[in-house]
């Protein structure tokens, strides 16, 4: 399988016809056509449905797209390493995170590093534990912040000297928000939105879930995420209240929402991390090198 077919197959997926991606690519319609019944006989799959003047994915086209944009974002990623290789510390530097205020401590090293190697680039991929983990994995992103909880044993990693407070983000003229904090029985009844990363079954010790009895079957979760922005506005249009972390939704007093957090208090460390055993280009060494000297007793 080449790259420039799955170039080639990208281009028809994004352009949805074979006539459009052949003047984008810049090859004649024939060859494009023909390119694409060979990757199909190469597979033995179907990639596409062909109309009269558009093309669809089949599912196995999709699945095919999926992992071609992994494949050319690898691509892309190994040309840059190369290429950055030379006399001045250049080079890009892919960290995947989770929404939370404990970001700021990796902004502060990543703006004294431009300052000092201003040729590094960095790129931020922003998801929830399984998103960033799987692009990890893969190769695609160099490193992770990881909220807890979430099954670290496979990477090197870093903790992080602070930790994000659970409780509850809510609607300024909800009963609620005239408590200091809220109880396990104030969650009782109420529409709830509740991130994805917490209802995530498996074996890892959930400490969000013990703080609500381990019974969240029987909450009221009327809708999920996986980032909290849009959950935020499902929250301000009266849906319902979101279980989530403070500081990470504007709840100052011009806002129509508000944050209380949960009492007991309950707090979540994070960690940094990356797959062992990994050889770094040398934009993204010293990256790291800069978060081993910020947090060595970590």
């Amino acid at each position: 399988m080449e790259l420039r077919v799955l170039r080639y197959f990208l281009g028809v997926a994004r352009e949805g016809s074979i006539t459009g991606a052949a003047q984008t690519l810049n090859v004649t319609q024939p060859t494009l056509s023909r390119q694409l019944k060979d990757l199909e006989d190469e597979l033995g799959q179907k990639l596409f449905r062909r109309g009269s003047h558009h093309v669809s994915l089949t599912p196995e086209g999709m699945l095919l797209r999926k992992r071609a944009e992994e494949i050319m974002e690898m691509v892309h990623k190994t040309e840059s390493e190369f290429g950055s290789m030379g006399e001045n510390v250049s080079g890009d530097v892919h960290i995947g995170c989770g929404e939370s205020e404990a970001m700021r401590q990796i902004v502060e090293i990543i703006r004294a590093l431009r300052e000092e190697y201003p040729e590094i680039k960095f790129h931020l991929f922003s998801g929830n534990a399984d998103d960033v983990m799987e692009r990890l994995d893969k190769g695609i992103l160099d490193f992770g912040v990881l909220i807890q909880p979430v099954d670290i044993s496979k990477y090197d990693h870093l903790a992080l000297p602070v930790k994000d407070v659970w409780g509850l983000v809510m609607r300024r003229d909800n009963p609620l928000a005239a408590q200091e904090a809220i109880e396990r029985k104030d969650l009782a009844d109420i529409p709830l939105l509740c991130s994805r990363q917490i209802l995530r079954p498996g074996g890892v010790w959930n400490p969000c879930v013990e703080w609500l009895g381990g019974k969240v079957e029987k909450l009221n979760i009327v809708a999920t995420y996986n980032l909290i922005y849009n959950a935020a506005l499902m929250v301000e249009a009266g849906v319902g209240s979101a279980i989530g972390l403070d500081k990470l939704v504007n709840a100052t007093n011009l806002s129509h929402l508000c944050f209380r957090p949960f009492a007991p208090r309950l707090e979540s460390g994070l960690d940094i991390v990356w797959k062992k055993y990994q050889v770094f280009p040398e934009a993204a060494g010293i990256f790291l090198e800069k978060l081993q000297e910020k947090f060595p007793s970590c």
